[in-house]
């Protein structure tokens, strides 16, 4: 047997592990070294001190030098380098500063106020409870990055409200799903600092180039939920007088300034300083998450329970995110040294595919892996198998990783395994079904779907703010 051929044993049984639910990190962990066991046996190297030996040895020594051999193997020097490499990135030092931020600000009582404030100053848009619950996850999902707080939150918080209103749970559903998943393709998302880290592109450029097919979803998320709502005024009914009082311009004016102006401002300070140029992301991060503190501060919601539960939280999922990283790097280094990425890569460019035609199969491959597998775990295994292609077919990093930035909101809202929809189900009043939560979703795919072709036909929603920012 060929080593390309036990590369691809190597990943067809990650894949068979994978959906018999072992931990990813430490399966990638335990195949990498596995496998590049194999890879990279030595018996000359391994054992040289031991074939030194002469016949006056003792017993012990014989067995001790001949147990450190079997750990002389190159697998283990390759494992501590790459977890040293991983550790002293300085891409992902900014990963526990957003978390951290992002976990302050969702215990800091801003999101009710701030969905209290909308919900009365767009009374009078068809489906103005939708607009405002749509308006505020996308703010609150770009100060956290984190797709399950923002759907919980906003379930426990927008989804009885609409109930209430009398909305179509459906509809309700599928705006509170659809607008938790943001958080993953608008700045500043934890995501693309992941996939910064993974393949080398720069994060400021990433962060400018996500920002305008960002607002480009959710402007077709508002233009939906709007059309909806005028053509079928049965799912969004609107409120009457008892629901959403009559606010006097002054006292509506102050509830903004207090409450959507000073995340907006924290949002737009630490988006600013990176664009540009006057702060690294590790830079503005720290700032961000000592504006989170202040905010919380300034809201009297900082408390020691709350500080304690933002930092336990920061720490597990940063802990998660660089494992998966030495985990991947490890198994990826056997894999490519095995032959293995040659193996893909051949076999793909023997498909004579063009530019375009790669790009909608990666994508259709991305989008399947994303029922099984959280976005993490495909940014980091296996999007850097199609980096080397890239090269191949002419395609910038840059537009790549904005394209999957967008189709893992799919992975999110499409049935079965859609987690936006798990989420709101757990946290959802008992006669929401999940069959609703999901027909609720589709009409949202739908709009994913229009956003992506609308950036292969105008790849120029990501290139402008780069080009005019950075040239």
């Amino acid at each position: 047997m060929t080593d390309p051929q036990i590369a691809l044993i190597q990943l067809g049984l990650f894949i068979v592990f994978v959906f018999l639910g072992f931990p990813i990190a430490f399966t990638l962990m335990a195949m990498g070294i596995g496998f590049g066991y194999f890879a990279y046996f030595d018996a000359g190297r391994m054992w040289r001190a031991f074939d030194r030996l002469d016949d006056t040895a003792g017993t012990w020594t014989q067995i001790t030098t001949w147990v450190e051999g079997l750990f002389n193997n190159r697998i283990f020097d390759l494992f501590v380098n790459q977890t040293y490499t991983v550790m002293s990135n300085e891409v992902l030092t900014a990963v526990p500063l957003f978390l951290f931020m992002g976990y302050v600000v969702e215990r800091a009582n801003i999101v009710d106020r701030l969905f209290s404030t909308l919900n009365i100053a767009s009374k009078n848009i068809p489906g103005s409870m939708g607009v405002a619950a749509l308006i505020t996850c996308a703010l609150f999902a770009t100060a956290t990055g984190i797709v399950g707080a923002v759907v919980t939150l906003m379930g426990l918080l927008a989804l009885p409200a609409m109930l209430r209103a009398r909305y179509d749970p459906a509809f309700a559903s599928g705006i509170i799903c659809a607008g938790g998943t943001l958080g993953i393709l608008i700045p500043p998302s934890i995501m693309l600092i992941v996939y910064a880290a993974a393949t080398n592109v720069s994060i400021v450029r990433l962060y400018a180039g996500a920002l305008l097919p960002g607002l480009t979803l959710v402007g077709l998320y508002l233009v939906y939920v709007v059309g909806r709502s005028i053509l079928q005024p049965s799912v969004a009914p609107r409120p009457t007088e008892d629901e959403i009082p009559d606010v006097p311009f002054g006292r509506l004016l102050w509830m903004i300034v207090t409450s959507f102006l000073p995340l907006a401002v924290l949002i737009a300070a630490v988006l600013g300083s990176i664009l540009f140029g006057l702060a690294t992301p590790t830079e503005a991060a720290s700032v961000g998450a000592l504006g989170g503190l202040a905010l919380a501060l300034i809201y009297r919601a900082l408390s020691w329970q709350r500080l304690r539960e933002s930092v336990y939280l920061t720490v597990r999922t940063t802990a998660m995110v660089c494992w998966l990283f030495v985990g991947s790097y490890t198994f990826s280094a056997v894999f490519s040294y095995l032959g293995g990425e040659q193996v893909i890569g051949q076999f793909v460019e023997g498909l004579n595919l063009t530019p375009v035609q790669f790009l909608i199969l990666a994508q259709l491959i991305i989008f399947l892996l994303g029922w099984p597998l959280e976005w993490s775990e495909i940014i980091i295994i296996f999007v850097p198998i199609f980096l080397p292609l890239l090269a191949h077919f002419e395609i910038d990093p840059l537009f790549f990783g904005i394209l999957v930035a967008l189709n893992l909101q799919t992975s999110f809202l499409t049935p079965p395994m859609a987690m936006s929809a798990y989420y709101l189900k757990g946290i959802a009043p008992p006669e929401v079904r999940l069959t609703q939560i999901f027909r609720g979703v589709m009409p949202f795919l739908v709009c994913v779907l229009i956003s992506m072709v609308l950036m292969y036909v105008f790849p120029q929603i990501v290139y402008l703010l780069p080009e005019l920012v950075y040239g």
